[in-house]
């Protein structure tokens, strides 16, 4: 960007962008509404009038912010090719709110407005952990090396995000396997297409048009949306909750909850420091505090405003930058995502676009985020960043179990306390690595980085970390329930992890004693 040319607001390839985004946006949209009322009982009353506006809100107010952050941050550098961060809805969050916390409530009190305020405290408090966590990330990124950071995001892009969305390409080959190789050569090559089309853009086009072919010519089972209800659009304003969650916030059950609240709001703070590394390695550098205190404040927004789910700066920023997007895309998603919001209108756009049409531009995401890993950390590196992925793997392999045994009719608690699994997997070993993979993965590739460097009085420290962390239950402890696997956080949580992982860190102290005498 040459010296006072103005940065535009929306490039061309801002389009690519923006069908990513939008379309993992909508995905948490669809299983909120779902799940909200049949885990917690919530009514679409509240869901389409409080929770969705909510969401809408504080999407929007977090896409503004960062589009303004990258525009401040490209005219300052006097560059063009700064990208924004991605914004929206904490998935993991989202999960564990409504079956942890919004669920038990509605279980134990048959209260669904009831189970929806207690969620809306706990996104409260989950903001004010994130914002918290804005003072204290800039010393976590200096203290963690990035193979530890980029790692963690790796093995989720394997695996929450590549394979899930793989899975659905391939199970509808029809009318998602040319659009997502469309996405992936397009992006691999930066060939030009057809009268200069994004490659997103023409990949949801082909696939849509594939999949309305098949349908007019009346081939079931690939795109059947439904249209015995007629389209509804109503206008569903945010309306403010602010006394009724302040009123709640000394309420028995949300300090019940606190074992699930403080977790997650962690989570959140780790996740976005490792997204803000990963947009570093990518060539954008944004100042810490500011990007998690934007975070935070959008989930407190998002409570203030009546949803429960806690916002996040999102996973992927490196594959929308390679996608050419730059501000646009977060902008066009927020006012997209707001609209749909706000007018009901969700279910409207999947009865003309099928979601499938433009999954691959997920799947291209991931697969750039995990060769970042490799990429972006010094090539000795390497084996740090595999190790680090091992977690991410175990935890996306038990809610393959999971998936499965549900399908089944059963549960894990049923499986595990009968003792199914016995001869055919170690299935305690699984849980136990899933249960906070982001802290071990984050330790196990840390350590892994300072052993290769010699540095063992450093890995020592990362393996007291581990320590520390199993002995609370923040890693590694598990509660095994009839609702599922919930974490364990008390005083000797997970003792036997906490007492190996101590007799690793003495060892590795001996090492560092060695190494000076010799």
């Amino acid at each position: 960007m040459s010296g006072g040319a103005a940065y535009p607001w929306f490039v061309r390839k801002d389009l690519d962008g923006f069908f990513g985004l939008a379309i993992d946006n909508l995905i948490q949209l669809m299983i909120i509404v779902p799940l909200s009322g049949m885990v917690a009982g919530i009514p679409n009353e509240i869901i389409f009038g409080y929770v969705l506006p909510g969401a809408a809100i504080s999407i929007i107010s977090g896409n503004i912010f960062y589009s303004i952050q990258a525009r401040r941050l490209a005219m300052r550098t006097g560059r063009n090719d700064v990208t924004a961060l991605p914004y929206g809805i904490n998935t993991v969050s989202l999960f564990a709110f409504i079956f942890f916390i919004m669920g038990p409530v509605y279980q134990e009190t048959k209260d669904p407005v009831f189970a929806w305020k207690i969620g809306l405290v706990a996104c409260l408090f989950s903001g004010i952990i994130e914002t918290l966590g804005a003072f204290a990330g800039g010393w976590i990124r200096r203290v963690t090396p990035r193979a530890a950071l980029l790692s963690t995001l790796a093995g989720i892009a394997i695996t929450f995000i590549s394979m899930d969305f793989t899975f659905q390409i391939f199970a509808k080959p029809a009318i998602a396997l040319v659009p997502m190789a469309i996405i992936l050569f397009y992006y691999i090559s930066h060939v030009r297409l057809p009268v200069g089309l994004p490659g997103g853009l023409f990949a949801v086009m082909i696939g849509a048009a594939v999949a309305w072919g098949l349908r007019l010519s009346g081939v079931n089972g690939y795109f059947d949306p439904n249209w015995d209800k007629s389209l509804e659009v109503s206008l569903h304003l945010p309306v403010p909750v602010i006394g009724t969650v302040l009123g709640l916030v000394g309420n028995p059950h949300v300090w019940r909850y606190m074992a699930v609240i403080i977790p997650m709001g962690l989570f959140n703070v780790v996740g976005s420091l490792q997204n803000l590394e990963s947009a570093e390695a990518a060539g954008d550098k944004y100042e810490t505090a500011p990007s998690l205190l934007a975070n935070g404040l959008g989930s407190i927004l998002a409570a203030f405003l009546g949803s429960c789910f806690p916002t996040t700066i999102y996973i992927g920023h490196p594959g929308w930058k390679a996608l050419g997007a730059r501000t646009g895309y977060s902008i066009l998603n927020g006012l997209f995502i707001t609209v749909i919001c706000l007018t009901g209108t969700m279910d409207a756009v999947l009865r003309f676009i099928p979601l499938e049409a433009g999954v691959g531009i997920l799947l291209w995401i991931g697969v750039i985020i995990a060769a970042q890993a490799f990429q972006e950390t010094p090539k000795h590196h390497a084996l740090a960043v595999a190790i680090g992925i091992v977690p991410a793997l175990a935890s996306w392999g038990l809610l393959m179990v999971e998936s499965g045994l549900r399908a089944a009719g059963t549960s894990l608690y049923n499986t595990v306390t009968s003792g199914s699994f016995q001869g055919i997997m170690p299935i305690q070993g699984a849980i136990a690595l899933s249960q906070g993979f982001i802290f071990t993965s984050m330790i196990l590739a840390a350590m892994s980085v300072y052993v290769i460097e010699r540095e063992y009085w450093k890995a020592s420290l990362w393996a007291l970390t581990a320590s520390l962390m199993s002995y609370f239950g923040v890693i590694h402890a598990y509660s095994l329930t009839q609702a599922g696997l919930a974490y364990s956080f008390r005083a000797g949580a997970a003792t036997e992890f906490a007492i190996c992982y101590a007799a690793v860190a003495i060892f590795l102290l001996i090492l560092q004693l060695r190494d000076k005498k010799v």
